[in-house]
Parts: structure tokens; C-alpha cells; sequence
């Protein structure tokens, strides 16, 4: 209805400026399939626009799993220096808030997991410390100690049945109560009640002592 202005139409509008003037259009913002032909091209300011334009989401995906900010932050690294490795892999048209979102998610998991097997391991040497009075390895000098003391207290026992604990407890070769009787030329059947009697005679001299 009305004649041309002589201005395309089709051209952005610029928002006016204090002057009256027209400032300088808006850019349409760039699609990521853009942004990822400028990175494979070592274009370091659409390196930072994808970023910026991922950040945020890449970072809050392990904050939900209950990561530390830390935690997050390493993930969020690691998530886009993957997504540089893959660069020249993804395709054209290609969703990148979810691709980015499942790498995010499998290091998250992976962090969790890995941090749950040392959370394990951890309570499993507390429990181990407080079951040896919370030492990680025996004293040598108390053990040392415990085995001059038991020493003493065998050999104030008769012969017979030092022989005997020794062999029981003492020997190496772990032999049996067959093997015991024939060495000590005893009936099988005496070596039960005589090693009662001879563990009894040794709690006394050991508690006397």
C-alpha cells in the first residue's frame, strides 16, 4: 500500500540510539554446528562461546548427584577436554547439550563409584586398627616380650608336657595328633587330656609370674 522506503525489509533492525541513530544489528547467535567447524579450525573465540554456552550445564550435572564444587569443576574439565578430542568426530547436527550431558554423567558415576570403594576401604581399616588396639602392625619389641614370656613359662613345666605344647602349638610342620602321639610315643587318645592339663599347668606359671 505504501511505496518503498528504500530499506531491504529483510534486513535486522538496529535498536536506536541515543542520538537518533541506529546502533549496530544483533547478531543471530552462532549454531553449534558453526562453533564446531571454528574450533576444528583453531578458532580460540568460538572455543569460548561454546563454553560459555555449556558451562553452566556441564557443571550442575554432578552438583545433582550430590558432587562437591570441586569435584564438579574437575568433571566439567575433563567433559570438555573430551568434547576437544572429539571434535573432528561429531557429526553435523549433532546435539551437543546431551552429548555433553552424557559425558558428564558416566565421569560423574565413575567418581561416585570410585569414591565409594574408598569411603569402603577406609571404614574397613578403622575397623582393622580398632581390632588390633589400633595399631596397623604388631610392636616387634612387645612381641619380642610376649615370646621371652611364654618361653619362661615352658620351660618350668616338666618335660613331658613342654615336648607336648610345642609340638602342638609351636612346630612349623603343624603335625597332627597322630604324628604327635608317635614321636612322643604316647596312645592318640591321651594327647587330648594331656594337652588340657599341660595348657592348665602353663595359665598357672604364666599367672604366678
Amino acid at each position: 500500500m505504501g511505496g518503498s522506503t528504500g530499506r531491504d525489509r529483510r534486513a535486522p533492525i538496529g535498536r536506536v540510539g541515543s542520538r537518533g541513530s541506529f546502533a549496530e544489528p544483533v547478531t543471530t547467535q552462532e549454531s553449534d554446528d558453526t562453533l564446531i567447524e571454528r574450533c576444528r579450525k583453531g578458532d580460540a573465540d568460538a572455543w569460548r562461546r561454546l563454553v560459555d554456552r555449556y558451562q553452566r550445564l556441564v557443571y550442575s550435572i554432578p552438583l545433582n548427584y550430590g558432587a562437591s564444587a570441586a569435584d564438579a569443576a574437575d568433571i566439567t574439565q575433563i567433559t570438555f577436554a573430551i568434547l576437544i578430542q572429539s571434535l573432528d568426530d561429531l557429526r553435523e547436527g549433532t546435539r551437543l547439550a546431551p552429548w555433553l550431558g552424557t559425558v558428564a554423567r558416566r565421569h560423574t558415576w565413575r567418581l561416585l563409584e570410585r569414591s565409594r570403594r574408598e569411603a569402603v576401604g577406609t571404614e574397613d581399616d578403622i575397623a582393622a586398627a580398632e581390632s588390633t588396639g589400633g595399631d596397623a602392625e604388631p610392636n616387634p619389641l612387645e612381641i619380642l616380650e610376649t615370646v621371652m614370656w611364654l618361653d619362661d613359662g615352658l620351660s618350668q613345666l616338666d618335660q613331658r608336657c613342654r615336648g607336648l605344647l610345642l609340638l602342638l602349638y609351636l612346630s612349623p610342620d603343624e603335625p597332627s595328633y597322630a604324628e604327635v602321639a608317635e614321636q612322643l610315643v604316647t596312645p592318640v587318645g591321651s594327647i587330648g587330656p594331656t594337652r588340657a592339663r599341660c595348657l592348665e599347668r602353663l595359665r598357672r606359671v604364666l599367672g604366678e609370674e
